[in-house]
């Protein structure tokens, strides 16, 4: 009997024993992961604090002009320029690039939520490094960001605090990391690469997961409409990549992120201010889109997009109010939508006959006296309609 309860203990203690020996495995491997998880995470902050950091750039600014103290995201609203460039390794125009893409973002950090204007890239407007009226994407190529940043400022009224610039390679590369973007192509077109291969992207109406390339095209293209609805499109990217790269899922995707968007940015942002708004964005951000109103403009054999003085008054007000500063900061500062002797609809300078050649193709146009730029002339549908 005795010898009976002396097995039976035994197998009690095997028993214990299995059991503590399956508790301790499973603490070793919850260790390990949590473990891989921070070691994960510590790569990722120093790869990121040193991609922001080789892409800091330093526009001569301290605060914005129509700001009395400089800003700190932390606790201030603040607002935000992305500069989407036309410059790729095929066309070497690093220092004479337009801004295919313009958009101005701002930030409420109580009501979570954001703001985001896109300013169509053959906007007529005053450009103050120049002292005349031209279209708002020659804008970064007189004086890049800073004279892209004075002319919207100039545009809006509102202060703008932080820039990122992009290329080309940076909009491909960034998608490309998140696994590509769910969007939905309006119709059937092709339109050309990143590096200018005319006609090497084909997409198809209906609702799809781009690429990199086909994103680009998707963006970019206003063959068959115009640029109020191309600004759409960009529109509708940018939220995508937003919501899919802030999203769990995406996390481990962050390292070609990082990459990605490091060796094609350049910002006004130190790392610790990017950071903040990578935390704001976490849990989901409420985004509403705006473009700006206006109507086709063609005095010449150039085409403008002539926008609307009340609607963009609309947006003005919408933008000062998110950002919670009054319409009088701007005036106290000068800020004017005409500068002195200036009158609107009036051309200040004279045109010169000249041509030149741009992706295989000749264009005419004549540009502005001492222009440091020329850009092509607008090619146009059957119809007369540009795109």
């Amino acid at each position: 009997m005795a010898k009976q309860k002396n097995v039976q203990a035994r197998r009690v203690t095997r028993k214990k024993r299995k059991l503590r020996k399956g508790v301790l495995v499973t603490l070793i491997i919850a260790g390990l992961a949590l473990l891989s998880v921070v070691g994960y995470g510590s790569y990722l902050y120093v790869k990121a604090n040193n991609a922001v950091t080789g892409s800091f750039e330093d526009d001569g600014r301290e605060k914005s002009d129509l700001r009395d103290f400089e800003v700190d995201p932390n606790i201030d609203n603040v607002s935000v320029l992305i500069i989407g460039v036309d410059e790729n390794d095929h066309r070497d125009n690093a220092e004479t690039s337009r801004s295919d893409t313009l958009m101005l973002a701002t930030f409420n950090r109580d009501e979570k939520s954001v703001k985001l204007v896109s300013i169509p890239r053959d906007t007529l407007l005053y450009v103050p490094e120049v002292g005349r009226e031209d279209k708002i994407t020659h804008a970064h190529a007189y004086g890049g960001p800073k004279a892209t940043i004075e002319t919207v400022e100039n545009l809006m009224n509102i202060p703008v605090d932080y820039y990122v610039r992009v290329n080309f390679h940076a909009f491909v590369d960034v998608v490309d990391a998140i696994g590509g973007v769910d969007v939905d192509v309006p119709y059937e077109f092709q339109e050309s690469d990143s590096m200018d291969k005319r006609d090497s992207i084909h997409l198809y109406p209906g609702k799809q997961t781009l690429d990199g390339e086909e994103a680009l095209a998707f963006a970019r293209t206003r063959k068959l409409d115009n640029d109020i609805e191309r600004g759409k499109r960009q529109m509708e990217v940018v939220n995508a990549v937003a919501n899919k790269a802030t999203s769990l899922g995406s996390v481990f995707r962050f390292d070609d992120l990082i990459a990605a968007v490091g060796n094609n940015m350049n910002t006004n942002m130190t790392f610790n201010e990017m950071m903040t708004f990578i935390t704001f964005g976490t849990g989901g951000l409420d985004i509403e889109n705006f473009t700006l109103e206006g109507s086709d403009y063609q005095p010449g054999s150039t085409y403008y997009w002539l926008l609307d003085e009340f609607a963009l008054e609309e947006t003005r007000a919408i933008l000062q109010n998110h950002l919670e500063i009054s319409n009088s900061l701007a005036e106290e500062e000068g800020v004017t939508n005409e500068a002195e002797g200036y009158q609107e609809g009036e051309e200040t300078y004279s045109e010169e006959e000249g041509s030149y050649e741009e992706q295989g193709e000749t264009y005419q146009e004549a540009p502005a006296q001492e222009d440091p730029y020329q850009e092509e002339t607008d090619e146009y549908n059957s119809d007369g309609s540009p795109y």
